[in-house]
C-alpha cells in the first residue's frame, strides 16, 4: 500500500509540474487561442470530433473515464491540470485543438484515480480508460496499474 501511495504521490506531482511550463500562448487553461480571424473557437464547426482541419489544426475528443463507486481524489490533464474529489463513476469529455506542431510531438492527456476497496477488501486504484475519437487508446488493466492512464494525443 505504502508503494502505491508513494507512486500515484509522485505521478500527480510529476502532472502538476509538467503542466506548469506550457508555453504556449493559449488561453487560461493553457489551450492554444482561438484562430486569429476569430471566427471560430477551437473544437467547434465543420465536422466536429474525429479531426475536423480547420488551417492546420485538428479536433480531437478525449474522454477520460474513471469506474468504481464511492468517492475518491483524481488527478487528470486534460484541459488543463486538475485534483478533484468525485463520486464514481466519473467521466470527463473535452475537445482538444491540436495545432500542426502538436500533431507532430502529441499533448499528454491522463488522469490517475485514487484508491477504491476491491472485492478483497484491500484498497487499490480505480479502473481508468482513455478514449480518443472514440477509440480506446489506454487503460490500468482494472486498477492494476498504480500509474494510472495516459496517452499522447496527435
Amino acid at each position: 500500500m505504502r508503494r502505491a501511495t508513494a507512486g500515484l504521490a509522485l505521478i500527480v506531482s510529476g502532472v502538476l509540474l509538467t503542466g506548469c511550463g506550457g508555453g504556449d500562448d493559449g488561453g487560461a487553461e493553457g489551450r492554444p487561442a482561438p484562430s486569429a480571424s476569430g471566427s471560430e473557437e477551437p473544437g467547434g464547426g465543420a465536422g466536429g470530433a474525429g479531426g475536423a482541419d480547420k488551417g492546420g489544426e485538428v479536433v480531437r475528443e478525449v474522454t477520460l473515464e474513471v469506474r468504481g463507486t464511492g468517492k475518491t481524489q483524481i488527478a487528470y490533464v486534460a484541459d488543463g491540470n486538475r485534483t478533484e474529489q468525485v463520486t464514481l463513476p466519473w467521466k470527463k469529455t473535452v475537445e482538444l485543438s491540436l495545432t500542426k506542431a502538436e500533431q507532430k510531438v502529441g499533448v499528454l492527456v491522463s488522469v490517475v484515480p485514487g484508491s477504491v476497496p476491491g472485492d478483497d477488501g484491500m484498497l487499490r486504484p480505480a479502473p481508468c480508460t482513455i478514449t480518443v475519437d472514440g477509440e480506446k487508446v489506454d487503460d490500468n488493466q482494472d486498477g492494476k496499474d498504480v500509474l494510472g492512464c495516459k496517452h499522447t494525443v496527435k
